[in-house]
């Protein structure tokens, strides 16, 4: 690809990007939807800043202006020269400034006529605005208009700018100062204080009541008050495929208890149900063998990050062949499932704070819980979890599946590359020692499998494809 700038007002700092036809035509070729837009350059800009706001309320998009639509099919219909598309390029950068969340650059092919304005929006951990002054939200391939109150709340809470952990409970106080949890707190944390101190130095109550992150951390039973969205639901499915009744083996089990004795009471009762069951394995059933920290780190998370404000259960599924944990809540801020394991954002700050200072603390590696599960999970040699958010929840799916071995690793990675060293090899399949390494790669060169390449000893030995 060729790049160059382009001047003019409003274009100066733009870059564009030459594709080749064959790309222009898979660009084309695909469908709109959630994450994508083509739009024809007559559109007016400001109606197009409510696409923009869409995505960048959601999880993100790209948006190509200039390709035009007919009969279902897509045509390139570019700008003759980047100063025609100034009038967009003004009216965006009022409202979207390039920078972190957004990016403009011209599209240009030999083949097709004129230049393609594209819009890439990141997903923001503030509302992004339109140019009519309301937000708007992507879903699927619509635009939703968020025009009342209880719209722009739903907003707020799920990109994590309002927590409902901060919402007061109307239960008697005494609940939370003369629990037994509680007293357990303020005996393991120096210096001791009263109850009643502790609660108004970290602002956990207003106007006499409690805040929904009081009930949840420091009742004894915060299930009594919040019926329905502070306990867990364990069940066990017998299949390997979907979720139905008929496979469900005895009735889901409801798990209550204060936020600190519900992760470690899940984390226990999901462990004690796995192992009572065999799962499903490469050769048949056999033992399962999920890691300890896979379980702790995907539940905490589940219960801490969850949003509060929806009148849901945190829902863990155990399967012949996997683990599924459901929490109520789309993704926080800029967290998306593509930079998850980079990116943090917390919806439950109070939470994820005070449940940190018990004795033992759940999140005592606050930040790497996630990073921690898939560490955990190559340890033992299974297949990442992977991530999924759904309309109004968030589901990892933990696979009993085993990794490939290591020269199926290798001869992979050599499908998309020429060459691989050692160094390279143990990232793919760690290993104790680079020794180890060297012989399962010494093994393949024997089989003919791999070969060295000549004159890259001194550097670290090269290998290849015969």
């Amino acid at each position: 690809m060729l790049a160059a700038s382009f001047g003019g007002a409003g274009t100066s700092s733009m870059q564009t990007i030459a594709i080749t036809g064959a790309q222009a035509r898979q660009l084309l070729g695909q469908h709109e939807g959630h994450f994508l837009d083509f739009k024809a350059k007559e559109i007016a800009p400001a109606k197009l800043t409510r696409s923009i706001s869409a995505f960048a309320n959601a999880e993100g998009g790209d948006i190509y202006i200039g390709i035009s639509e007919n009969n279902g099919s897509f045509a390139w219909n570019g700008f003759n020269d980047a100063e025609d598309a100034n009038p967009f390029i003004h009216t965006f950068e009022k409202l979207f400034p390039v920078g972190d969340e957004f990016l403009y650059e011209f599209l240009s092919c030999p083949e097709m006529q004129g230049l393609v304005l594209h819009v890439a929006a990141k997903k923001s951990v503030r509302i992004i605005l339109a140019s009519d002054g309301f937000p708007y939200l992507r879903r699927n391939a619509q635009k939703i208009k968020i025009d009342t109150d209880e719209l722009k709340r739903r907003l707020e809470l799920d990109k994590g700018i309002y927590s409902f952990e901060g919402e007061t409970v109307d239960i008697d106080l005494e609940l939370a100062t003369e629990s037994a949890v509680m007293r357990g707190f303020l005996s393991a944390n120096i210096p001791n204080r009263s109850a009643d101190d502790f609660l108004r130095m970290e602002l956990l109550v207003r106007r006499g009541l409690p805040k929904v992150a009081t009930v949840l951390l420091f009742t004894d039973l915060p299930q009594a008050a919040l019926p329905d969205r502070s306990s867990v639901k364990l069940a066990r499915y017998r299949t390997s495929g979907a979720a139905h009744r008929d496979a469900l083996v005895g009735a889901a089990e409801t798990i209550e208890g204060p936020l600190y004795d519900l992760i470690h009471s899940a984390v226990d009762k999901t462990k004690k149900l796995v192992e009572a069951h065999q799962v499903q394995g490469e050769v048949g059933l056999e033992l399962a063998k999920y890691p300890h920290e896979t379980l702790h780190e995907i539940i905490t998370n589940s219960i801490i990050h969850r949003d509060y404000s929806l009148p849901d259960h945190v829902h863990i599924r155990v399967f012949d062949n996997r683990i599924e944990v459901e929490s109520p809540g789309r993704l926080a801020g800029q967290v998306t499932v593509e930079n998850i394991l980079d990116t943090r954002a917390i919806r439950n700050g109070q939470i994820n704070r005070l449940i940190n200072k018990f004795p033992d603390p759940p999140n005592k590696d606050m930040g790497e819980g996630l990073n921690t599960a898939v560490e955990a999970m190559r340890g033992v040699r299974l297949k990442d979890p992977f991530f999924k958010e759904m309309e109004n929840s968030f589901l990892v799916t933990i696979p009993h599946e085993s990794l490939a071995t290591a020269q199926e690793m290798i001869l992979e990675y050599l499908t998309a590359n020429d060459t691989i060293t050692n160094k390279q090899a143990r990232k793919l399949y760690p290993v104790p020692t680079q020794h180890r390494m060297r012989a399962i790669i010494q093994k393949m060169v024997e089989q003919n499998l791999l070969e060295p390449v000549e004159g890259t000893q001194r550097g670290g030995t090269k290998y290849r494809k015969p």
